[in-house]
């Protein structure tokens, strides 16, 4: 049996399967990327159509509500056509959004295609993150799923150098134009990636039971889990924006920190966020995946405080970078995790709805932690969200299943432990 080290899951992947996850990783970092970037502009967006930064903080929810939409539509087209071909037409679609929500002529206009890009970016990341992970193998997953999913703080740092480099000199607009090249360039390596094996033999294990999606999603078995999942999401997605969508504004307002050190602390605790992602997921090999996640949740509580209520910028980014080591070391686990607990037939919507319901659920976050800093204090916003949360988080994992190890399209599922 392979070793459970860093190291031994990081080698010896096949072409194939390098290609599978550099698209995917690539496009989920894209879409972090054109995410954040609406962060970063609150100020420039709410001058240029006159409207204030807590209605333009709805971009947010507005592009979050909409990823579920898009997880579940294009989810159940992989799941009936294969990984492949949806994948490629949704990169198009959201660099398609991507670049008119640069061109747009009003706020309603900007609004409507946020929501249409958050249909893209909800279909990216269940279909990217089954299709990498159907072609990595078992004993390696855990590496490969924690640094699939820091594709996510490495668009966030993208999107700050980028604003950092580009807004003061050519504005606001040319930061969405820009951010469908790199998308596009996913979308060439895509065309270079076969067809799921896993999803191949699942329509063969189909085709002889003949139990479709729809019977498999409706037993009362799989519902539940769905709904676990849900929740769980929701815990990590405020876990997760909790952590950063309000953390430029704090700094900027609260610590009076110029733009250039917004920056450099951004790309300091998103390196954090890199290299947690990838130690936490290869160390779940070796302990589990819920009981990993649990105990970055736990270690994460006592430095919400050295982020939170520090007075010192020098504090403050040693809290965000070691808070960003844990908190992104426990999403590590979940590509891994959601796909390892996702019945074979549903693989293609399961992990991407429950994901991306949980983030409409958590889409709230950003609003929330404005109104709770205008009426107490951006620390009191920042520890009065991520604490309980984190309470919750490390809960919710330990009492829930895990399926670590478990080999996707065999004609037996193998038990949920």
């Amino acid at each position: 049996m392979a070793g459970t080290g860093l190291f031994d899951q990081a080698r010896g992947l096949t072409r194939e399967q390098r290609n599978a996850f550099l698209a995917a990783w690539l496009g989920w970092a894209m879409d972090a990327f054109d995410f954040f970037l609406v962060v970063f502009v609150l100020t420039n967006i709410a001058k240029e159509f006159g409207e204030s930064e807590t209605t333009v903080a709805f971009l947010t929810t507005v592009t979050l509500i909409a990823r579920p939409i898009g997880a579940l539509i294009f989810g159940i087209w992989a799941d009936k056509k294969g990984r492949r071909i949806p994948l490629m037409v949704d990169v198009l679609f959201y660099s398609a959004m991507e670049v008119l929500s640069g061109l747009a002529p009003t706020f309603t206009v900007l609004i409507v295609l946020r929501f249409l890009f958050g249909l893209g970016m909800g279909g990216e990341w269940g279909l990217g993150a089954s299709l990498a992970l159907e072609k990595i193998p078992p004993e390696k997953r855990g590496f490969w799923s924690g640094l699939l999913q820091q594709g996510y703080p490495v668009g966030y740092l993208l999107a700050t150098v980028a604003n950092f480099a580009i807004t003061p000199y050519l504005g606001w607009r040319w930061l969405f134009v820009l951010g469908a090249i790199p998308a596009l360039i996913a979308f060439l390596i895509r065309t270079r990636v076969g067809e799921s094996e896993a999803w191949e033999r699942t329509q063969e294990k189909v085709e002889l039971t003949k139990v479709g999606p729809g019977q498999v999603f409706l037993k009362p078995a799989v519902l539940r889990r769905f709904l676990y999942l849900i929740v769980l999401m929701t815990l990590f997605n405020f876990m997760s924006h909790g952590t950063q969508d309000y953390v430029p504004t704090y700094l900027k307002t609260e610590l009076h920190a110029s733009t250039g050190a917004v920056t450099i602390v951004a790309v300091i605790y998103n390196i954090g966020a890199i290299i947690g992602g990838a130690y936490f997921g290869a160390l779940s090999e070796r302990f589990g995946r819920r009981r990993t996640a649990a105990l970055c949740a736990v270690l994460g509580i006592p430095v919400v405080f050295l982020f939170a209520y520090s007075t010192v910028l020098g504090l403050v980014t040693l809290g965000a970078f070691l808070l960003q080591v844990l908190v992104q070391g426990g999403w590590g686990v979940i590509p891994a995790h959601l796909a390892e607990l996702s019945p074979d037939e549903v693989r293609g919507f399961y992990p991407g709805v429950t994901y991306q319901l949980g983030n409409a659920f958590a889409s709230f976050n950003l609003p929330l932690q404005a109104a709770l800093a205008a009426s107490f204090s951006g620390s009191f916003a920042l520890a009065a969200v991520i604490v309980p949360v984190l309470v919750l988080t490390a809960i919710v994992l330990l009492l829930g299943p895990e399926a670590k190890g478990k080999v996707f399209g065999a004609r037996e599922e193998e038990t949920v432990r």
